[in-house]
């Protein structure tokens, strides 16, 4: 039994709401398909071109400026795609800020997308239902603060692996469902000591689609297990599938610096700053206050520098 109040839980609630939000929903275009499909060589999912085109301007590009015209183009043609409000939803938690009530209000659209597709796919229905109730926890983790948003976050938690496990009995080797449900079981496994982050691993390297994201969730799961050469070799191969992705050069500049490599690492940030303009604000920020402490500044002027 999870005692709500351990920090163990805490700390597993905080992550699983500001963490996964980005990175469970982050999933990009790799391989072109005839029905617009991001995840699936074959048997492709008609999902929508300019959702696609979305996933692939923020998760491969790292361009979330272009990401914005597409979803504007998503939003009048392709509204009924669960994925659309999903990644609505990611921007909007990323841009910071104390009005979160458009994520809330993305999140039930995402659920009521998942709702309707239920009939016709399945998979797809009982996979989003997951998302949209995901980020709704999210939602109340950021607003009502971890002592009072626990409890309910971790009770929609439940309902999440429900319906993960609903999808998991159509196909359990499907890409789409394995590369969100193996972020969500990393950072479980990273967070709560008798989970095992092993078989999470396993799960997105061998069913995960596409290559860079799920080498991504890989990095970032063996980054917080300390095993950095791993993370480093995982953070490569995303890099070789999107090399022109700034926020996978933030990631291997944060490798870098704790594998001793400090060169390495303050090089990969000034790189991926060059790419600011088509990033969040809140992100550039984070981008450029870490650097600033790789470069040997006190982090109280760094701090200083972006307004923190």
């Amino acid at each position: 039994m999870l005692k709500l109040g351990s920090q163990s839980v805490r700390k597993s609630a905080i992550r699983l709401g500001s963490g996964l939000l980005a990175l469970s929903l982050s999933l990009g275009a790799a391989l072109p398909s005839l029905a617009a499909d991001p995840f699936r060589a074959s048997s492709a999912y008609e999902i929508g071109e300019h959702t696609e085109a979305a996933f692939e301007a923020i998760f491969k590009n790292g361009d979330y400026v272009s990401a914005a015209a597409a979803l504007e183009l998503a939003e009048q043609t392709e509204a009924d795609e669960p994925l659309v409000h999903a990644m609505i939803a990611s921007i909007e938690y990323l841009k910071g800020g104390n009005d979160l009530a458009e994520v809330s209000r993305r999140a039930d659209l995402t659920t009521a997308a998942a709702a309707d597709l239920i009939e016709s796919d399945p998979l797809r229905g009982h996979l989003y239902t997951a998302v949209g109730t995901f980020l709704q926890g999210a939602y109340v983790l950021k607003t009502e603060g971890v002592a009072k948003g626990t409890p309910q976050a971790l009770s929609m938690l439940q309902t999440v692996f429900n319906s993960l496990d609903e999808a998991e009995a159509i196909d359990a080797d499907d890409p789409e469902l394995n590369l969100i449900k193996g972020y969500m079981d990393l950072m479980l496994a990273v967070n709560l000591p008798f989970s095992n982050p092993a078989e999470a691993i396993e799960r997105m390297d061998a069913h995960g689609s596409p290559v860079y994201l799920a080498q991504r969730g890989i990095a970032v799961g063996y980054r917080d297990l300390e095993q950095y050469d791993a993370a480093m070799d995982a953070v490569n191969q995303a890099i070789a599938a999107a090399p022109e992705n700034p926020e996978l050069m933030y990631l291997k500049a944060q490798i870098a610096n704790r594998l001793g490599n400090q060169t390495e690492s303050s090089q990969l940030y000034a790189e991926a700053l060059t790419y600011a303009d088509q990033l969040p604000d809140s992100l550039v920020d984070r981008i450029t206050w870490e650097g600033c402490v790789v470069d040997g500044t006190n982090p109280q002027e760094c701090s200083e520098q972006v307004g923190y």
